[in-house]
Formats: structure tokens, C-alpha cells, sequence
């Protein structure tokens, strides 16, 4: 697909150009209080995160653009969005993983994955629920409504793509993955913390990410996922709404 090497060359560009800044200027991960200890939230770049909880890692979209993982635990578990270079990149799931690390991943992916001989993913679509590591991970549709490289044709066709429902230490954690405000997404409840994107042309606008925040109201949400983008428009679109905005910086240097 034209979009997806479009961003897979922008990827690589960050990566070979500001791989230690990267590195050396992460925000301070958060904390989230939840039953047996703190989560641990940790931005790393553009779509990659970390969560810890109770001693086990889940560690999301892990590329090599996103630097060099200095100072991050090896996963436990790592969760693939989608296709696209900016999610999902072979390379960089081998040397994260260590040998207990179980690699979930959509359908769409595995062929990508067991090309670089990363055998037996889990593989999770649309609807499908497990429990890993004591984890209980939903997979949520993600998918463009009306965006796309030309007419007729979607960045991110439904069914392709996985966002994912987190429950760790009785709290509700949704990762949005390359989304538009879609009617899954709306849908939610007692989500306590969401990651959203906004950037153009590829997810929403701020404003549309902000409209479809207030329709399933997290308790707390981070934009990500979101160069190019104004954060204050989407932090003014959601003021008096109940939600808690936090912004960090994704694109360190």
C-alpha cells in the first residue's frame, strides 16, 4: 500500500536519525494506582508504550524507530495493532522478546512474523477475548470510516487491525491502535485509561478524536499516535467533559 511505505520510510528516517535523543529524553513514565500495585505507564514513541503491573511487562508496537529501548524491561507480552511499519516491525519484536514472551498479533500480521521466524504468535481478531499472563486482553476493531489513499480504498480496512481492552489490577486500559471515532469505539465502558490517535490523513482530527472520547468517556486519556497534530485543540475540545487529559511528549529529542 502507498500509505503504509509512505509511513515505513518516515519511520526509518527517525530511526536513523534520532535514535539516542529518543532514548535519552522519555517523559517520566505514570503511575496508576489499581488492587496490588501500581501500573506503570511508560510512552516510548508514536504508537509504542509500556505497561508493568505486578512484576509482568506488555510492551505495544514495539519499532525500531522508536529508539533503543534503553533502561525498558524485555516484554512478557507484546501486542501488535496492525501492518503498517509503524506497528509492526519483525526486527525489532525478535530483539525484544525473550523466550517466555508470548507475541500477540492480528491475523493480517503472522505472515510477517513467522517470515522472520517468530513462530506461534497468538493470533486475536475482531471480538476475540483470552487471558495471558493473567491479563485479560479483548481485541477491538479498529479501522478508517471514510479515509483512505483514493477513492474507494481505507487506510485501515475493518477486521484487518486489532485495538486492544487491557484489564490489569481491576482497571480498564484501551490502546485505540490507527483509528477513526468508530461506532466499537464509542461503544466502551468503564474504560479507565485510553490511548487515542489524531493525525491526519491517516486517523482523526483533533476534533473528531475528541468528539468520540466524550461518547465512551475514559477516566483518563493520553493522545498518541499523533505527529503533526495540535494537542491543545483536542485538550480544549474535551474541558468540562470529566476527562482527564494527559499529554506527554511521544516524539522526544
Amino acid at each position: 500500500m502507498t500509505a503504509s511505505g509512505a509511513r515505513l520510510g518516515l519511520g526509518v528516517a527517525i530511526a536513523a536519525s534520532s535514535i539516542v535523543m529518543v532514548a535519552a529524553q522519555l517523559p517520566t513514565p505514570d503511575k496508576l494506582p489499581a488492587t496490588g500495585g501500581d501500573i506503570t505507564i511508560a510512552p516510548i514513541n508514536h504508537a509504542t508504550l509500556q505497561l508493568t503491573y505486578a512484576g509482568k511487562v506488555v510492551e505495544v508496537d514495539p519499532v525500531a524507530a522508536a529508539g533503543t529501548y534503553a533502561g525498558f524491561a524485555a516484554p512478557d507480552i507484546i501486542l501488535i495493532t496492525d501492518i503498517h511499519g509503524d506497528h509492526l516491525d519483525p526486527a525489532t519484536v525478535n530483539k525484544r522478546k525473550k523466550a517466555t514472551t508470548t507475541i500477540v498479533a492480528p491475523q493480517a500480521a503472522v505472515a510477517q512474523l513467522t517470515g522472520a521466524q517468530i513462530a506461534n504468535p497468538v493470533v486475536m481478531n475482531n471480538g476475540d477475548k483470552k487471558t495471558i499472563e493473567g491479563i485479560d486482553i479483548e481485541a477491538i476493531p479498529m479501522y478508517n470510516l471514510t479515509r483512505g489513499p483514493s477513492a474507494g480504498q481505507l487506510y485501515h480496512t475493518k477486521g484487518r487491525g486489532n485495538g486492544y481492552v487491557l484489564t490489569i489490577g481491576g482497571k480498564r486500559i484501551y490502546i485505540a491502535g490507527d483509528t477513526e471515532g468508530i461506532p466499537e469505539m464509542r461503544a466502551l465502558k468503564n474504560i479507565d485509561v485510553a490511548f487515542i490517535p489524531m493525525n491526519l490523513p491517516y486517523t482523526m482530527t483533533e476534533a473528531e478524536a475528541a468528539d468520540a472520547v466524550k461518547a465512551f468517556k475514559p477516566k483518563v486519556v493520553y493522545p498518541y499516535h499523533y505527529r503533526g497534530s495540535d494537542l491543545k485543540k483536542f485538550e480544549d475540545a474535551l474541558k468540562g467533559s470529566g476527562v482527564e487529559v494527559r499529554i506527554r511528549d511521544w516524539y522526544a529529542k
